[in-house]
């Protein structure tokens, strides 16, 4: 199976800054797409940035200039670099990748998210 594990989460201030990371494990063959999520309480997930693995990178227009999603293929994992936080930001960000397995099955797995609170 594979898994997908974030880090990073936490407590920061308005306009304070936060890397999270997403590690892929398990019977990888090969990822394609990786990406971040976010759901803040009473609202629907929505997409915060992407990736795929020629590099292109997609953002939603309320981080962009402000967050930065990168890739460490060899290490199987992703990350987000959020600057100038605002308390807007503040929900559980999801770690999203599709991903051929050792079976040379396409799946799209999810992480089990992370807290990151904007406040003062």
């Amino acid at each position: 199976q594979v898994q997908l594990v974030e880090s990073g989460g936490g407590l920061v201030q308005p306009g304070g800054s936060l890397r999270l990371s997403c590690d892929a494990s398990g019977s990888i063959f090969s990822i394609n797409l990786m990406g971040w999520h976010r759901q803040a309480p009473g609202k629907q997930r929505e997409l915060v940035a992407t990736m795929s693995g020629g590099g292109t990178t997609n953002y939603v227009d309320s981080v962009k200039g402000r967050f930065t999603i990168s890739r460490d293929n060899a290490k199987n994992t992703a990350y987000l670099q959020m600057n100038n936080l605002k308390p807007e930001d503040t929900a559980v960000y999801y770690c999203n990748a599709v991903i051929m397995d050792r079976r040379r099955v396409w799946s799209t797995y999810w992480g089990q998210g992370t807290q990151v609170t904007v406040s003062s």
